[in-house]
């Protein structure tokens, strides 16, 4: 197994992105290898300032850096020897099987789906984030920002590709499966929403639990939270503003320190035909060290087949 990782990606590379992958290293299996990519003179100068052989690695050299403020698609255009072009390229090639980088989310998503493309009868691939549960179990809430507007066969499709994440990658057995929404009853919300209601009631790929509100998104109503994007995010960034603030006043909370991203690594894009993982643009080496056990898992449970077998 060979995993991708964007050695340039984030606000803190390459030192932390560095930091991460040595702390790593020590839960990777004896055929599980990460492969940098970067500059290939900075990387060795990183790895020597912080005491590691540098011929222990796979270093695969890319020049360029797509930065955050950059356009995603013109960045990849006019920036192919970037390290999100080349890491994309490998994955396409089946040189490596997973690909992890903290950079420009947009990049990584554009990336993603002109390189490697969605999975047959994948309208729309998203994003998922863990959504930490008050009874110290974990959730999926999907989409989180990939698709502001949807459609309810997008929703109905998130509901099968956050089922299979949830069971394949994260243990949860028979995982059930709720629609956020501003009620509980069937006929509540949009009209997407109303849409969507019965599809996923039809679905035999999943188990569906009905309309959940927003006070049950840190219960255990629903282990797989279905949303838009715009939606998901406005959720993301309220609890991560949360866990800032908890932070800021010295509050510790057993419950609220589960909010911290690092402790998940990235958000992995669902739908497409490999492992993809998107960052925080200020991970730390916490974060990228988990970024890179996300991508091993993922490659380990067989998720994209898996997906693959539900849509059939």
């Amino acid at each position: 197994m060979r995993i991708g990782f964007d050695i340039m990606g984030g606000d803190f590379a390459p030192t932390e992105s560095i930091k991460g992958l040595l702390q790593v290293l020590p839960e990777l299996a004896a055929d599980e290898t990460v492969v940098l990519i970067g500059p290939e003179a900075t990387i060795r100068q990183e790895l020597q300032a912080q005491g590691a052989d540098d011929s222990r690695f796979a270093i695969i050299h890319a020049p360029e850096v797509i930065e955050m403020g950059e356009h995603p698609t013109k960045a990849l255009t006019q920036k192919p020897h970037s390290s999100i072009s080349i890491g994309f390229h490998l994955l396409k090639e089946g040189k490596i099987d997973a690909f992890a980088s903290a950079g420009n989310t947009g990049a990584m998503m554009v990336g993603a789906l002109f390189s490697v493309k969605a999975i047959d009868g994948i309208s729309r691939p998203c994003i998922s984030t863990i959504v930490p549960k008050v009874s110290g179990k974990i959730g999926v809430l999907l989409d989180v920002g990939a698709n502001a507007d949807v459609k309810p066969e997008h929703l109905n499709q998130f509901a099968i590709l956050g089922s299979v994440y949830a069971e394949s990658v994260l243990g949860i057995d028979q995982p059930q499966v709720g629609l956020l929404n501003l009620g509980e009853e069937e006929g509540k919300g949009t009209i997407v929403l109303q849409g969507a209601y019965p599809l996923l009631k039809e679905n035999q790929h999943i188990h569906f639990a009905g309309n959940i509100e927003g006070r049950d998104l840190f219960n255990d109503k629903a282990d797989v939270i279905v949303c838009d994007g715009y939606v998901g995010n406005v959720v993301l960034k309220l609890c991560e503003n949360l866990y800032e603030i908890l932070l800021d006043q010295h509050i510790q909370n057993d419950y609220f320190a589960r909010y911290n991203y690092e402790i998940y690594g990235g958000m992995p894009i669902l739908g497409v035909n490999a492992p993809v993982i998107i960052g925080h643009g200020i991970s730390n080496a916490l974060a990228f060290k988990n970024m890179i056990l996300q991508g091993r898992n993922m490659v380990k449970s067989g998720l994209i087949e898996k997906i693959k077998k539900e849509l059939v």
